[in-house]
């Protein structure tokens, strides 16, 4: 017995005097086994705890052998980073941002899971809204951006697990691409955290990853405009609808819901590319009249966006179409005044000459809402002056004239 406590108490001296530094977890493991190495107890398997205690102070060599080194000033960083001496983390700051700024989403997601210090790094904002930006900056306006709004608001409510204690919608795709044992947390019980399991999940809900990923997935439909709805239908070329969009990852396509058009029920279209899509142009609803800005600058050849609908029961859409002359110019750019008339000419070039659909007119000084049941109403004008806004509709040409 006497060998026994000679034994517990030099192991516990040897430990404290390898480091000043506080002992890692693991080396209170080593001090609880050490004494039974010699344990005077007959029914303890001596090999299986031999074999414990040396994969221990191997481990604890291999921590003094990198501790020290980490201290040490480091005479060839680059040798040392090959003889794994070093990690990422022992970058500079600067250095491990730009690392980070390059890698693509799925990247950014394989880091996040090395540690909780690269877990963080990875989820920051900055990192995904230049992802955001590159791939659906051309589709996602205001209108999708509040409906996220309200989808983060309906998450923390709602919470994100179900009464089975089962993951709902998003935590689904995250618990994926970052494992459970990081999102779930132990009471003083051992048993699962829901609550804890609850903010954390707030916390993704609200970063741009989370609304990424919802997009990416296609679990989150926003709302959008489609060019030539119904896969080119004739009665709605050169024209750009809003609709509610999701997308398909497996055929990089999207789907598409359109709001009914009177006793017209919901059309739905699959398979839509990315050209035919675009984030609404201004932040007015399809039901509303938007005010037109630019009617005092219209002139014969400029490009224009007009709001159109077939009775006040059915939405606007935005119909291409230019400004035209006067029947009473010759159209002599010399000569031409009808930039100074109260008379605004509009033409739609995609229709047939003689088509009711190919021109109409508007009042430059009182324009509201103007047409009738039998060809429509006339709302809101926008003029274009980009010209990749004017070519994304020529691009869009019917092949021949529409009657």
């Amino acid at each position: 017995m006497l060998l026994y406590f000679f034994i517990t108490c030099f192991s516990f001296i040897f430990l404290k005097s390898l480091s000043l530094n506080p002992l890692p977890p693991w080396a209170s493991e080593v001090r609880l086994l050490v004494p039974f190495w010699f344990c005077p107890y007959p029914n303890f398997n001596f090999g299986s705890i031999r074999n414990t205690l040396l994969n221990l102070t191997s481990k604890m060599s291999l921590k003094k052998v990198a501790l020290s080194s980490c201290e040490a000033k480091l005479e060839n960083p680059v040798n040392d980073f090959e003889e794994g001496k070093m990690s990422i983390l022992d970058l500079p700051e600067l250095a491990l941002e730009c690392i980070l700024e390059k890698l693509p989403p799925e990247g950014l997601c394989n880091m996040g899971v090395v540690c909780s210090s690269l877990r963080e790094r990875c989820m920051s904002d900055h990192l995904w809204e230049r992802h955001m930006k590159q791939k659906w900056g051309k589709i996602i306006g205001p209108a999708a951006y509040r409906e996220w709004q309200f989808h983060k608001l309906s998450s923390k409510h709602l919470g994100v697990y179900n009464k089975q204690g089962r993951p709902n919608g998003l935590m689904k795709l995250l618990s994926i691409v970052w494992p459970l044992p990081w999102m779930k947390s132990k009471d003083d019980h051992g048993n699962d955290n829901i609550n804890v399991v609850k903010q954390k999940s707030c916390l993704l809900v609200d970063s741009i990853m989370s609304w990424f990923l919802a997009l990416e997935t296609g679990k989150f439909w926003f709302p959008a405009q489609v060019y030539n709805r119904e896969n080119g239908h004739v009665g709605f070329m050169l024209s750009c609808y809003d609709a509610e969009l999701s997308y398909e990852p497996k055929t990089d396509t999207f789907q598409a819901r359109y709001p009914p058009h009177g006793r017209r029920a919901i059309a739905i279209e699959n398979g839509i590319p990315w050209d035919r899509l675009r984030a609404p142009p201004v932040d007015t609803s399809p039901h509303d009249l938007h005010i037109s800005d630019c009617l005092n600058d219209l002139r014969p050849g400029d490009h224009i966006e007009i709001q159109w609908r077939r009775n006040k029961e059915f939405p606007y859409g935005w119909w291409y179409g230019v400004v035209g002359h006067l029947e009473s110019c010759d159209g002599n750019e010399n000569y031409c005044l009808c930039h100074k008339s109260e008379i605004v000419v509009l033409e739609f070039h995609q229709y047939s000459r003689g088509s009711r659909w190919r021109c109409t007119m508007i009042n430059r000084k009182n324009h509201r809402e103007e047409g009738n049941e039998a060809d429509g109403f006339y709302g809101g004008i926008r003029k274009l002056y980009m010209n990749d806004h004017i070519s994304r509709w020529k691009q869009l040409w019917p092949t021949q004239f529409l009657e």
